[in-house]
């Protein structure tokens, strides 16, 4: 399997895309009783937000996902 070569901005897009899904699972996961909504930090959403932006890739998701499915694929 070829491996991407990103730019540096590409990766830092795809590394905050990583930690908002991470969040997202955490705050799903949690708290065991369900007494609380699950809730993402807006600061973990608009730093992706703005890692997308910063690497060209906002509006652009198909590109974004190519590039996420090659750097990262899954397991």
């Amino acid at each position: 399997m070829p491996t991407a070569v990103l730019t540096d901005r590409e990766r830092t897009a795809v590394q905050a895309y990583l930690r908002l899904l991470h969040t997202v699972r955490a705050a799903f996961d949690g708290p065991p009783d369900g007494a609380s909504p699950a809730v993402v930090p807006p600061t973990v959403l608009a730093e992706a937000e703005a890692a997308l932006a910063r690497a060209g890739l906002a509006g652009n998701e198909a590109e974004f996902f190519r590039l996420l499915g090659e750097w990262c694929p899954p397991a």
